[in-house]
């Protein structure tokens, strides 16, 4: 398990304290001691992580925040301006565009399809992405021990198409995606990804909202239900979420409840925080730079 993997999980360990304790206001030495970890190392690792401090960080794990941020996307929806909140919290998105299988390439499950897939590193653990010449069909969270587990439940979906095991390539769009982190952030702007998605047409007019959604910003299942012109739908929102199987690109990650809970999340609470606490201290840090 690489160093990077190694230090997410700390950070997740910590952040799961945080989030329990936040109210107490634990000082650098306590939450270090969490996570059997210098001060100065953990804070250190931390910082390379998200580019603030653990303190810092404490305000993005507050239920005020999660609250404030569902506001900031009701305002939005409501202006008309789904697009983005403004031109900086735009600045770490990625282009993404969703096509969907065609019905008889559904019914192939995958024949004649070419898909590279690899695990690798990523600022929220350990990833498992599948890439065809259509375009990125698979990207998940998981843990070293489910790892067999993602892949088998991946291959049954694309039984019939030819699965080749190649991290050199595959390597290239983790980069891509990752890059919006606190040294690449202007970069990765300007680039486009191809996603291919196997669902309904309800579920794809999900995810194609989803992907609406501005880095940093989160909205409820409510609004969704909303904004693809569904208002009583809230549920099958909630199930199309869940079914989302290119994670982060398809951001499932910015839906919780309009109380501010963070709902389910298949790949864990913890991590869904870590997303959320990320995203909003970048966007935080850029509006201040500019």
């Amino acid at each position: 398990m690489s160093d990077k993997i190694v230090n997410y999980y700390r950070i997740e360990k910590a952040i799961s304290y945080l989030s329990e304790s936040f109210t107490e206001q634990p000082d650098l030495d306590t939450i270090a001691g969490k996570v059997n970890m210098s001060p100065f190392h953990f804070q250190r690792v931390f910082t390379d992580w998200v580019g603030i401090s653990p303190k810092k960080f404490l305000q993005y794990l507050t239920l005020d925040y999660l609250k404030h941020k569902i506001k900031e996307t009701e305002n939005m929806i409501y202006a008309a301006e789904l697009a983005g909140l403004s031109s900086q919290s735009r600045v770490h998105d990625l282009f993404v565009k969703i096509e969907g299988v065609s019905p008889q390439q559904y019914k192939s499950e995958g024949r004649d399809l070419e898909i590279f897939y690899g695990y690798h590193a990523s600022p929220f653990g350990m990833c498992f992405i599948a890439v065809s010449s259509k375009g990125i069909c698979a990207l998940k969270f998981i843990d070293e021990e489910k790892s067999r587990d993602e892949f088998e439940l991946f291959a049954r979906q694309w039984k019939l198409a030819k699965l080749v095991h190649k991290p050199s390539y595959t390597q290239g769009y983790i980069h891509r995606i990752f890059a919006s982190g606190p040294a690449q952030a202007g970069d990765a702007a300007h680039d486009s990804l191809q996603l291919l998605v196997r669902g309904t047409d309800f579920q794809i007019k999900v995810w194609e909202a989803l992907v609406k959604i501005p880095f940093g910003s989160l909205a409820s299942f409510q609004q969704i239900a909303e904004i693809i012109g569904q208002p009583h739908a809230t549920r099958a929102v909630g199930s199309a979420v869940a079914a989302n199987t290119i994670l982060y690109l398809i951001p499932c990650h910015r839906i919780i409840t309009k109380e501010g809970s963070l709902g389910n999340y298949h790949f864990g609470k913890v991590r869904k925080l870590a997303m959320i606490g990320w995203e909003g201290a970048n966007i935080s840090k850029n509006w201040i730079a500019g």
